[in-house]
């Protein structure tokens, strides 16, 4: 099961001008656990920055993620599911976080709906917002590419 983290980079970056300029990213980072989050964020830095900080790592809880071709914004969508305890008889609401890629939260919302579609539980999306995410970095099982400076075991 993927342990999604939002975390936030902020850095100095020299614009045409040549003055330097603050910037703050978002990133969802599919990792085992913070540490590793914050590893693949200084991964993500630029080379030519200067002033390179992690501000922030926070989970984010996720039922699922659609991702799609085309789209460049990510939007959240609150999706409750609806159905009935067995011992009490009572209708019981889940609240599940998805996320999606898309142009626009129409398009967002009309593509969780396709997404799930072939779902058996009824359920009703009933928020869709727009995240500061500018990527998804999915988990890598690959083995690092250069393990030159690591002493086999003797």
């Amino acid at each position: 099961m993927a342990s999604w983290y939002f975390s936030k980079i902020r850095y100095q970056k020299e614009d045409e001008a040549g003055s330097l300029k603050t910037i703050e990213e978002a990133y969802l980072i599919d990792a085992v656990s913070f540490t590793e989050a914050e590893a693949k964020c200084y991964e993500l830095i630029v080379t030519d920055a200067s002033d390179f900080s992690v501000t922030a790592i926070n989970r984010m809880r996720l039922a699922d993620l659609f991702t799609y071709e085309e789209g460049e914004q990510w939007f959240k969508a609150k999706v409750i599911y609806f159905s009935v305890d067995e011992k009490s008889g009572k209708e019981k609401k889940i609240v599940n976080f998805m996320l999606v890629n898309a142009e626009g939260i129409q398009q967002a919302l009309d593509r969780i709906n396709e997404s799930m579609r072939n779902f058996l539980t009824p359920y009703e999306v009933t928020d869709v917002v727009l995240t500061p995410i500018l990527e998804v970095i999915p988990h890598s099982s690959e083995p690092e590419a250069d393990q030159s400076h690591v002493a086999p075991f003797a």
